[in-house]
């Protein structure tokens, strides 16, 4: 797994061992970097079940000001740990060891994020507590986007009733990216 592009271009940084998490394929990566690039000229971006670290390392590569990773399990704590170290990105990440809901009550008024990136385990609800926790917090820009991996065709219905318009849904082989923003 390696950083696609900008300050951390090409660096190979670790992964979760075993199965607990899903790592974002370089073209799908690029992909969803390339349809987000301008909010990265300084935005703040949140990686919610950060897994590994490697969509907020790519946005911190890419110019964003900040990440904040969120993630509960052990090992991807140490993974995402050992990631900030191996790319010197230290003063840009922030790691909240911690269940998501928690972690956005831990966190309101203390960021404004740009981008929200959610990739939580599929078919559990997480995304739905998660998305409500964050349209009940202060967390969301003016114009924040949220990105949420899914499972294909994963039934989005709930969305418009936590208060979030779907503005696209990018298909792939085995998943879709769903483009949200607060109403």
């Amino acid at each position: 797994m390696r950083i696609v592009a900008g300050t951390y271009r090409s660096r190979v940084i670790q992964a979760v061992e075993g199965n607990s998490t899903r790592p974002t394929q370089a073209k799908i990566k690029e992909a969803i970097f390339s349809r987000i690039g301008p909010y990265f000229d300084g935005g703040v971006m949140l990686d919610l079940f950060a897994g590994s670290g490697q969509i907020g390392l790519e946005a911190v590569s890419r110019g964003a000001a900040c990440a904040v990773f969120v993630e509960q399990e052990k090992k991807a704590c140490a993974c995402i740990e050992e990631n900030i170290r191996f790319t010197k990105s230290g003063g840009e990440t922030k790691l909240f060891r911690s269940d998501v809901v928690g972690a956005i009550r831990a966190m309101s008024g203390a960021y404004r994020f740009d981008v929200v990136f959610l990739d939580p385990p599929y078919g559990q609800g997480l995304e739905q507590e998660a998305l409500r926790a964050l349209a009940a917090s202060t967390l969301l820009a003016d114009e924040a986007l949220l990105i949420l991996e899914t499972s294909l065709n994963a039934d989005l219905s709930w969305a418009e009733e936590t208060g979030y318009e779907v503005c696209r849904v990018k298909k792939y082989k085995t998943n879709e990216h769903v483009f949200m923003r607060k109403k």
